[in-house]
């Protein structure tokens, strides 16, 4: 999902990069009132395990493959702001250190892959709190699911009034291949929430009360 350096217009470049500069913002500011010594290696963790789990491909079908996006983990365990911040922060490294993802393009990118996933799943556990809080496991499939499909009919949009490619074409493109991705996203997902539930069911605890 990641967009190359030269597919986006220069409008919607800046118009992606708006939301995205906004959420990074919300971030930063909710780490200056809530992040404590007790909250900080939780970020830091988070942030490696997306880091690193991003840069493992699955394959997928028609030859192509796709990797773990993580917005709605981080969402889950940091709450949606400090999860938009977290994304940000791995997908401008992956784009500054390794190149994936354009410079350009980086606006795009957060919006995509870390702010609509982060601030989608914040809203589910928000809500789970009155709900159904005993749901998370559910919740987090879902979301994670649904993260990984906003993010790519985003993407086909953001390509199409670039003009790069008809939305006739990159729409279902990137929905039929997002969608196999979306279902990893959910089993890693679920996997990663089930081992803090089993070990630190606490950190769960306070995004249902305060997502």
């Amino acid at each position: 999902m990641h967009i190359p350096d030269g597919f986006l217009s220069t409008d919607v470049a800046l118009v992606c990069a708006v939301p995205a500069v906004a959420a990074v913002g919300m971030g930063l500011r909710q780490a200056n009132r809530t992040l404590d010594e007790r909250r900080v290696p939780l970020l830091g963790v988070t942030a490696a395990f997306v880091f690193a789990a991003q840069m493992l491909n699955f394959p997928v079908a028609g030859g192509t493959s796709g990797h773990f996006l993580g917005a709605a983990l981080a969402a889950i365990l940091l709450g949606p702001w400090l999860a938009c911040l977290t994304m940000a922060v791995v997908i401008g490294v992956q784009a500054l250190v390794f190149a994936d993802g354009g410079i350009t393009a980086l606006g795009a990118n957060i919006l995509n892959m870390g702010v609509i996933g982060a601030l989608l799943v914040g809203g589910l556990m928000y809500a789970a709190r009155a709900v159904a809080p005993t749901r998370i496991l559910a919740i987090s499939a879902v979301g994670a699911w649904l993260a990984v499909m906003l993010g790519a009919t985003a993407t086909a949009f953001e390509l199409a009034l670039s003009g790069t490619v008809p939305l006739h074409t990159v729409l279902p493109a990137m929905l039929g291949t997002h969608a196999l991705i979306g279902a990893g996203e959910a089993v890693i997902t679920v996997a990663a929430v089930s081992a803090v539930l089993a070990t630190r069911p606490d950190l769960l605890g306070r995004r249902l009360v305060t997502a």
